[in-house]
């Protein structure tokens, strides 16, 4: 029987919890993923969590932030003065994608606004968050 290792095109299924329990995202009720495993398609956590993995194998998994999407980088939160983002409604929770330096576009996450001042956080929602996955080999190729 075939295992994941790298270079695998895996089909899995999966649940993300944080640790309290509550529920972030599932694919179970929709496609499942497909990933090249060494490809940096998914987080680190979860492409070393594959590898050995069978079909029909299931699994669980705490991801911690290094191997998920990071620690959260206080760098990563700028103020910007409101009239240099002319004509935009925005509101707390609003993501906009603006343009990096390096051409890239960068979502933000309006954070705090005042009269004069938006806050963004550059950082993903999932930062700093210990992640646990149950997942389910599908299918590899």
């Amino acid at each position: 029987m075939a295992v994941v290792q790298k270079g695998s095109l895996v089909t899995m299924h999966y649940i993300g919890t944080f640790p309290d329990g509550e529920e972030f995202e599932s694919s179970y009720g929709k496609e499942p993923i497909v990933f090249r495993v060494g490809n940096n398609e998914i987080i680190p956590g979860l492409e070393l969590a594959v590898l050995g993995m069978e079909v029909g194998e299931k699994k669980d998994v705490a991801v911690p932030p290094e191997l998920g999407y990071g620690e959260y980088r206080d760098s990563l939160v700028v103020e910007v003065e409101k009239e240099k983002i002319p004509d935009l409604e925005v509101e707390i929770g609003d993501r906009l994608e603006l343009d990096g330096e390096d051409g890239e576009s960068i979502i933000m996450t309006v954070i705090e606004m005042t009269d004069t001042i938006i806050t963004l956080d550059a950082n993903h929602d999932l930062a700093g968050e210990i992640l646990n996955f149950a997942i389910e080999i599908v299918e590899i190729k």
